[in-house]
């Protein structure tokens, strides 16, 4: 048995969790003297009629008290004569479902709360569900305030069915149902007098006994890299934490993704030198030959882990803003940082049913299967195999918040037999023979900006000069290519892309691309320019938005302006200007002509550069 436990306390606002684990720590003893005359001093002006609150113990936060609720995740460290424990207890809100995940990503153990009065909730289903994702699989149900019920055994029995119902989802290695009263006390810390029918264990007996020894399937070495460690011209080693399996000096191990290999000539345990290392140690290893490792890579014994750009995830949004296909992020995963775009929402998963939901998009608080691509190929593994390499975060790009957590489901095969195909004919080559540099003038402004007829000029004065070029307008590409895409999120992006890729084609065949879009949103235009690498220049037509509405001889700002057009950029719809475009022109009172010579001027010192 682990001497160790760690555990959450979750389920649905109000079900008593904090009362529950501060009435434990009570009766246990397991307070000093000034916490427990702080608590008894708070509870005469608290909300419990001057009996002790034994939530305050927990809630700490002025917010906490004064609306009597959880917000934010409190962790308290004990220790009994048979075991050690660190719980957190967590919010029930569903506004702060994304506190209770981080409470839940680090437990092996979960108690769940249920309301006698009221039975399975939603959220007891929600933080179920979540607590299954996240890696638990030991779980104990507590049905708490059966004072409230009279501890009838009938009502209990109809909530444990439909507990046991709830669990029969998911795999669980050992599940309990508790009853108790958090306020009175009762199977808490000694058995109740009230219940005699319950001839179970009280909770805290059972979490002092609960066998939580993990059951590994992944007992292979590895060990992602956080850091290169070089103090001098003699020494390099690679440091990080152990995540499983065992190493010992003489060990062959392979580096990931590379895929080279090295015997480990030495370990280092802190400052110490030592034979061997296993799970859970964060060591230094030295390799007995010089081979190009960095932060991310990861060290591995077998061949275990994968190396690939598409694999599919279930995960918990916690994003206010909802996820659509096509959209990008940053992904951290173990040591790995990189981006990643979602491919396809597979489907949501419905809360209370647990039914497959078709969905093309996912809001806050929901759970879903998407499939994702990496910008390049990167290590992982299963959750269910390697628990490290298996579990991550999104990131939004913009704020830097953490949109979503979620783990690694299966790898997607379709990649593994794709082989980019290196040409004879390459762009350099073509540039050479076409006499130009490629590149591609992504022109944006809002619709009358004078976008396409700029680029129109622009691109007869470079015909004319002897250049070869395509220009790409943003109507006749939706009347081709783009047809089949219409005017939501996810096809808007689907539609940019599509450009880019087409662009990035044509720059490769030695030709100057003029684009002329709206693309109204920098996180499209900056996929764009990801894709097309450093060929892409953003021209900004800076025409303003009332000199746009003066040019408009087909009545759409009107139209927008009376409700008639729904997300229409500039009016119903925002347009976010560029932060540091390449070129910036403004149109307003100037003739085409005067324009186009300008931004020619602007753009010579790339356009009119021989390749090397």
């Amino acid at each position: 048995m682990d001497s160790l436990l760690k555990f959450i306390t979750c389920g649905s606002v109000d079900d008593g969790k904090s009362t529950l684990i501060g009435h434990m720590l009570y009766d246990a003893k397991l307070l000093f003297a000034d916490q427990e005359k702080a608590l008894e001093l708070d509870s005469r002006v608290g909300s419990n009629d001057g009996d002790i609150d034994y939530s305050l113990l927990l809630d700490g936060l002025m917010a906490e008290r004064e609306q009597g609720i959880t917000i934010d995740v409190a962790y308290r460290y004990f220790t009994t004569e048979r075991r050690s424990f660190i719980v957190a207890d967590t919010p029930g809100h569903e506004e702060y479902t994304r506190n209770m995940a981080v409470g839940a990503s680090f437990a092996d153990l979960a108690i769940i709360l249920v309301d006698a009065s009221q039975g399975v909730l939603t959220q007891t289903r929600r933080h179920t569900r979540i607590c299954a994702l996240m890696g638990i699989r030991h779980f104990v149900f507590a049905v708490n305030k059966m004072d409230l019920i009279n501890f009838s055994q009938e009502k209990f029995q109809k909530i444990r069915k439909e507990i046991r119902i709830l669990l029969a989802e998911f795999e669980c290695d050992t599940q309990m149902v508790i009853p108790v009263s958090a306020t009175r006390g009762d199977n808490i810390t000694k058995p109740s007098s009230n219940m005699p029918w319950y001839l179970g264990m009280p909770l805290l007996s059972y979490l002092e006994t609960v066998d939580i020894t993990t059951r590994d399937v992944q007992q292979h070495f590895t060990m992602p890299v956080q850091r290169v460690c070089r103090p001098n011209h003699h020494f390099r080693g690679f440091q990080g934490q152990v995540e499983s399996g065992s190493l010992s000096v003489g060990d062959t191990i392979t580096v990931l993704p590379s895929r080279e290999s090295a015997t480990v000539k030495s370990i280092l345990c802190c400052d110490k030198s030592v034979e061997h290392a296993s799970e859970g140690h964060a060591i230094t290893v030295q390799l007995d030959s010089e081979i190009d490792i960095s932060r991310g890579c990861v060290l591995v014994k077998g061949d275990t882990a994968k190396v690939n750009q598409l694999f599919s995830a279930s995960l918990l949004w916690m994003d206010d803003t909802k996820l659509v296909e096509g959209k990008s992020y940053l992904m951290k995963i173990g040591t790995q940082r990189l981006p990643v775009t979602v491919l396809r929402i597979r489907h949501k998963i419905d809360v209370n049913s647990g039914q497959e939901i078709p969905a093309d998009a996912v809001y806050k608080n929901e759970i879903a299967v998407c499939d994702f691509s990496a910008s390049t190929e990167f290590v992982f593994d299963t959750f269910l195999q390697n628990r490290a390499l298996g579990s991550f975060i999104i990131i939004d790009r913009i704020s830097h918040m953490t949109s979503a957590c979620g783990t690694i489901t299966r790898a997607l095969d379709r990649g593994t037999n794709l082989t980019w195909q290196n040409m004879d004919i390459t762009r350099e080559f073509r540039e050479k023979q076409l006499a130009q540099k490629a590149c591609t003038l992504w022109f944006t402004g809002l619709s009358g900006s004078g976008k396409s007829t700029l680029a129109n000029a622009l691109e007869k004065r470079l015909a004319l000069s002897g250049k070869h070029t395509m220009l790409l307008d943003g109507d006749n590409i939706r009347m081709g290519l783009n047809r089949n895409l219409g005017f939501t999120e996810t096809d808007r992006i689907e539609n940019i892309r599509r450009i880019a890729e087409v662009a990035k084609l044509m720059n490769d065949a030695g030709l100057i691309v003029l684009t002329s879009f709206i693309s109204p949103f920098a996180n499209d235009r900056r996929r764009a320019k990801e894709i097309i690498g450093e060929n892409f220049v953003e021209v900004y037509v800076s025409t303003p938005l009332e000199e746009c509405a003066r040019r408009d001889i087909k009545g759409l700002y009107a139209a927008a302006r009376a409700g008639k057009i729904e997300n229409f950029t500039g009016i119903s719809s925002p347009y976010e200007v560029p932060a540091q475009p390449d070129v910036v022109i403004d149109t307003t009172g100037r003739d085409i002509d005067e324009c186009a010579d300008e931004l020619l001027k602007q753009l010579e010192h790339l356009l009119f550069v021989e390749p090397q």
